[in-house]
C-alpha cells in the first residue's frame, strides 16, 4: 500500500473525536464469581467453579455493570428463575443506556472542540433496549441536539454493532458534504442477566465475558483546519454475512429478557473466514499487497480464542492485537461499545510511538483495519489510514 500524509483526502470520512462512559459499579473478575452467586443465592459449587475458571480463560480483569445491590433489592424477580421481568429489565436498561450515551457524547464533543449543536446526523446502535420512540430520539433530547437532527438507530446488531454505525456514518458524511455526525453506542447486561442454572452453561460464559458501557464518536469528511484533529481516514468499509450461520449467535427476547446462546465453533468459523475477508477488503480499495504485520489492527475482542486464532491465521506478531487485549481485559466484552476503546488505546499507543520518534513504525502503521464480528454471522471491516499528529 502506498503511503501519504496525514491529511485527510478531500471528500473522505474521518473520525474527529472518540468518547466513552461507564456506570459507576467496577466489578474486580477475582471477586465476580463470590458476588453472582450471592445476589443470585446460588449454592451450587460445581458451576461456582466452572465460573471461576472461565473468570481466569477470558483474560478480562475489571469491567463496568449497571447492576447493582440496589436493583436487585428493587427488583428480586431478577435474579429469580421463571418470573416474566422484561418490563422491569427494560426499565432500567432504557434510562440507564441513554444516561450512558449523553455522557460519551458529551465527553466526545469536549475532545472534538466544536459544540454538540454542530451535529447535523445522529447514528445511535444498542441491543439493550427496546422502546418507541427509540432511544435515538431521547439521546437528542438529553444531549439538546437541534430538532433537525437527522437520526437514523441500529438495533440488536450485537457485537458488530460499533462498526456497522462507523460504516453507515461514514456514508452519511461522505454523501452529505458540511455533516457531522455522532455515533453514539450503548449497552447493558441487566437485559439478560439470569441466575446461574446446570442447564444453561452458556450463561456462565456471558457472566464472566461480558460489560456495559458507552462510546461515541464525530465522523465528518474535509476537516476544519486549526479546529478539528481527524484521527483516522475511513478509506473502504464492506459486510459479509456467512450463510447458514445465524444459529451460532443467537439471541431471543423473552419474557424474561433476552436469552443468548453462543456456539463453540464461532471462533474456528471466524478463523475459518478472516482471511479471506481481509483479502476481499484490501482488493475493494485497490490495494493487492497484503503484508499485515505492516498495518495497525483495531478488532473488537469477542473473547481471547477470536483473537488469538485471528492472530495465528494471519500470522501477525504479538503486539499488533495490543489494543484489542487491553481493551478486553479493562472493560470485557463490552459489545457495540468496546471498538471505541479499542481505538482509543490505538491512538494513545501510536502517538507514544511517534513521541519517542520512531519513524520506521508510523510509516508502518499507517495503514490499518477496524474489525467486527457479530449475529449473522457477520463480518464488518473498514479500511483506514492513520491521520495523527503529535
Amino acid at each position: 500500500m502506498q503511503g501519504g500524509s496525514n491529511k485527510a483526502s478531500p471528500g473522505k470520512a474521518t473520525i474527529l473525536a472518540l468518547g466513552k462512559a461507564f456506570p459507576h459499579q467496577l466489578v474486580m473478575q477475582e471477586f465476580l464469581a463470590d458476588g453472582y452467586f450471592k445476589n443470585t443465592n446460588c449454592d451450587d459449587p460445581d458451576l461456582k467453579q466452572k465460573l471461576i475458571r472461565l473468570c481466569k480463560t477470558t483474560t478480562v480483569k475489571t469491567r463496568y455493570v449497571v447492576m447493582s445491590e440496589e436493583i436487585l433489592k428493587k427488583y428480586p424477580e431478577l435474579a429469580t428463575e421463571g418470573h416474566p421481568t422484561v418490563t422491569q429489565r427494560l426499565d432500567i436498561c432504557n434510562e440507564a443506556v441513554t444516561q450512558m450515551a449523553i455522557e460519551a457524547s458529551q465527553a466526545c464533543a469536549n475532545n472534538w472542540g466544536r459544540p454538540l449543536s454542530d451535529v447535523t446526523h445522529l447514528v445511535y446502535v444498542s441491543s439493550s433496549e427496546a422502546r418507541l420512540p427509540g432511544g435515538d430520539l431521547y439521546l437528542a433530547t438529553g444531549l439538546h441536539l437541534r430538532p433537525e437532527t437527522r437520526r437514523v438507530m441500529l438495533y440488536f446488531m450485537g457485537c458488530s454493532g460499533g462498526v456497522a454505525g462507523l460504516r453507515v456514518a461514514k456514508d452519511i458524511a461522505e454523501n452529505n458534504p458540511g455533516s457531522r455526525v455522532l455515533l453514539a453506542t450503548s449497552e447493558t447486561t441487566i437485559i439478560g442477566f439470569k441466575p446461574p442454572s446446570a442447564a444453561r452453561p452458556y450463561d456462565l460464559v456471558g457472566a464472566a465475558l461480558f460489560g456495559d458501557g458507552a462510546g461515541a464518536m464525530i465522523v465528518g469528511s474535509d476537516p476544519v483546519p486549526e479546529i478539528e484533529r481527524p484521527l483516522f481516514e475511513l478509506h473502504t468499509a464492506i459486510q459479509h454475512f456467512l450463510p447458514d450461520t445465524e444459529k451460532i449467535i443467537d439471541g431471543r427476547l423473552t419474557e424474561e429478557g433476552i436469552s443468548f446462546k453462543l456456539g463453540r465453533e464461532l471462533p474456528k468459523i471466524i478463523e475459518d473466514n478472516i482471511e479471506g475477508f481481509c483479502e476481499g477488503l484490501m482488493e475493494i480499495a485497490g490495494n493487492r499487497k497484503r503484508d499485515y504485520n505492516q498495518m495497525f489492527w483495531a478488532v473488537h475482542p469477542g473473547g481471547p480464542a477470536i483473537l488469538n486464532r485471528l492472530e495465528n491465521r494471519l500470522n501477525l506478531s504479538p503486539e499488533k492485537l495490543g489494543a484489542s487485549r487491553r481493551a478486553l481485559a479493562n472493560y470485557g466484552n463490552a459489545s457495540s461499545n468496546t471498538i471505541v476503546y479499542v481505538l482509543e488505546y490505538m491512538v494513545e499507543e501510536m502517538k507514544m510511538k511517534m513521541e519517542m520518534k520512531k519513524e520506521s513504525q508510523e510509516e508502518e502503521r499507517e495503514w490499518g483495519l477496524i474489525l467486527a464480528f457479530g449475529p449473522g454471522i457477520t463480518f464488518e471491516g473498514i479500511l483506514a489510514r492513520s491521520l495523527l499528529t503529535v
